[in-house]
């Protein structure tokens, strides 16, 4: 039988191991019984593309992950690839079917309230060490900044007049984030107490204890450190306060293109993404709150 000699080809030519040929053998037992069970009398050797395709279509249906589906495609093109090789086939019906795409994970975000539980209990705090993580964690949560930006940022770059600060992001291009009292308020104290505890080698405004800049290492060791206080979430990164702070922004009225100029990114698209993180925030609200949600 054709699968048969498909299998053996995996396990002994390409030396493909025990889980991968068992896993090639469920994915064509499936097909093999959906074409069963379509009772049309179609079989492998027959069956063409837009079978292939309705077959995808069943397993979407059932809720199969975009993934897995895409999975068991490539193992059915392998075995038609095989099979055309031996001749059994004159093409391969599956070569030009396009599985789903993939599911776009969402944000990772650290909820408001988990945010003002971080920030209110370090604010009393006031050497160089707690004041640097305590103001690393409000501009990045305040501002949306990407690592690299905040790690980049010197002294020069604040305007405590205008509130705002100047960001230098991807491929060098500027922009304008305002801050607020809280942010202004921070940076005073952590600025003081760096100036007086440490001797900085570089016109930084992030210093690490010997004076130098702040490495990206350090600043996520800093975050993580600091988020691990208040959520069990897997990932505690600089790039999760990024998220966190599109998140908020979104959720108390902020208008979509102005939090894309605020990110710095070029394109909607890319900002979009964060209201899908709103709106299953809403659904989940519906559905605790309305008696019949």
């Amino acid at each position: 039988m054709m699968i048969d000699q498909f299998l053996d080809y995996l396990r002994y030519e390409r030396r493909r191991s025990p889980r991968t040929v068992d896993r090639y053998g469920e994915v064509l037992k499936y097909y093999t019984d959906y074409l069963e069970e379509r009772g049309d009398g179609l079989s492998w050797l027959s069956a063409d593309a837009d079978v292939i395709r309705d077959w995808m279509e069943v397993m979407i249906d059932n809720k199969i992950k975009p993934a897995t589906v895409n999975m068991r495609l490539s193992a059915l093109r392998s075995f038609y690839r095989f099979a055309l090789r031996e001749g059994a086939v004159d093409v391969n019906p599956a070569a030009k079917v396009n599985g789903p795409k993939k599911e776009k994970a969402l944000p990772q975000f650290v909820k408001a309230s988990e945010m003002d539980r971080l920030l209110d209990a370090n604010c009393q705090e006031d050497d160089f060490k707690s004041l640097r993580a305590r103001t690393l964690i409000i501009i990045l949560y305040e501002t949306g900044m990407r690592r690299a930006e905040i790690v980049g940022l010197n002294d020069a770059d604040i305007d405590f007049g205008q509130g705002q600060l100047k960001v230098t992001g991807k491929r060098d291009k500027q922009r304008i984030i305002p801050f607020g009292e809280e942010v202004a308020e921070s940076l005073h104290r952590y600025i003081s107490a760096r100036d007086n505890e440490v001797q900085r080698t570089t016109d930084a405004l992030f210093v690490d204890n010997h004076g130098n800049r702040l490495t990206f290492e350090q600043l996520y060791k800093i975050v993580t450190r600091q988020l691990s206080a208040v959520t069990t979430m897997k990932k505690r990164s600089p790039h999760v306060l990024r998220h966190s702070f599109a998140t908020a922004m979104l959720n108390n009225g902020a208008g979509i293109e102005s939090v894309r100029q605020l990110l710095g990114h070029e394109s909607l698209a890319t900002t979009e993404i964060y209201t899908h993180t709103t709106f299953e925030q809403l659904k989940e609200a519906y559905a605790q709150a309305h008696p019949r949600g």
